[in-house]
């Protein structure tokens, strides 16, 4: 299936496939395909953001620099933060895509549910490591000019390295980063997040 551009799915113009080199285009297919055969169904801020086709990739370039096999924090822990921070960000759109994934590391959707709402009443089922980690996304989210080496010692007391803790403030700002800008173009959301990953009886 090709990357389409046919639906008003945001508040800006909709992509031209024009305007987009081969080499460009190729690469949203490809990612078309994979989300295809991940989740049944195409994330629709990949039919928005080739809109500006240099600039996305430059997006998807600084993610896999995040989410690739040398990196220090478990994917899991890193979908937890982005929950948190789109969580203090009211980013709607991000919370139901990093929602799914979490659900589907876990397989514990009441748990990732309770951690979107407030994740300090999650508290006794996370681990200290989580838990300091959610404690820290949220802190550099909503007080940015607080941070001091408070917070650094809060995340080594629980057993974090400094590969660790810079991993975490990467991933801290990255989904701060990417919360304005989707909550700016206030893309529709796939109706399939909000199930997927729901059921794990089968």
């Amino acid at each position: 299936m090709a990357l389409e551009f046919d639906e008003q799915l945001s508040r800006l113009q909709k992509p031209d496939r024009s305007d987009m080199t081969d080499k460009e285009y190729a690469l949203f297919d490809k990612n078309v395909k994979a989300m295809l055969k991940n989740w049944g169904f195409i994330n629709n801020l990949f039919k928005i953001l080739p809109l500006n086709a240099k600039e996305y990739i430059g997006f998807l370039n600084l993610k896999s620099s995040l989410y690739n096999d040398t990196c220090y924090l478990t994917d899991a822990q890193k979908e937890m933060i982005g929950v948190v921070v789109s969580s203090y960000n009211c980013c709607h759109y991000c919370l139901t895509t990093h929602g799914d994934n979490l659900r589907g590391m876990w397989k514990n959707p009441g748990l990732v549910d309770t951690i979107s709402h407030n994740y300090r009443a999650a508290k006794n089922e996370l681990s200290k490591v989580d838990y300091a980690l959610c404690e820290y996304a949220w802190y550099v989210t909503a007080h940015p000019q607080e941070i001091d080496q408070l917070q650094v010692d809060k995340l080594r007391e629980v057993g974090l390295d400094d590969h660790q803790i810079l991993e975490a403030a990467y991933v801290a700002g990255f989904f701060n980063y990417t919360n304005r800008w989707v909550s700016t173009i206030a893309p529709v959301a796939n109706p399939g997040h909000f199930n997927h990953n729901r059921n794990f009886d089968n």
